[in-house]
């Protein structure tokens, strides 16, 4: 499993690129694991949208199973990744790259600190039942 140091991740297996105020969203190795096969990919807020805490902004499907994909911060929308709306794959590809779903502006940075950071995520998932 990879999990990139410079990241935070949460419990429903999202990822956080916080580089100052801005935030990059996806989802981690492990839920592109679970998935399986990704074939759509649909982010479901726009540019400019205020953004609560653990709002569903995304729904990834997959050959086995669809998932909601929640920003674990609050935060206002100034991009989204419409490039996987015609390379879904992506996710499964570079889960981390090119799969970025969304980016957006911070509004409380404290709400980082329920995050947690990448070995602590790893141990996370050990706990859980394959």
């Amino acid at each position: 499993m990879n999990t990139p140091a410079a990241l935070k991740y949460s419990k429903s297996d999202e990822w956080i690129l916080v580089e100052g105020n801005i935030v990059t969203l996806g989802v981690t190795d492990y839920a592109q694991e679970q998935l399986s096969d990704v074939v759509f990919v649909e982010v479901s807020v726009s540019v400019d949208d205020e953004v609560k805490i653990n709002t569903t902004v995304a729904t990834i499907e997959s050959v086995k199973a669809a998932a909601d994909v929640s920003l674990p911060v609050s935060a206002k929308v100034v991009a989204v990744n419409e490039a996987l709306a015609n390379a879904p794959e992506k996710i499964n590809s570079d889960p981390y790259g090119e799969a970025w779903l969304l980016k957006a502006e911070l509004k409380d940075p404290s709400e980082l600190t329920a995050l947690m950071d990448a070995k602590a995520y790893e141990e996370f998932c050990q706990t859980r039942s394959h």
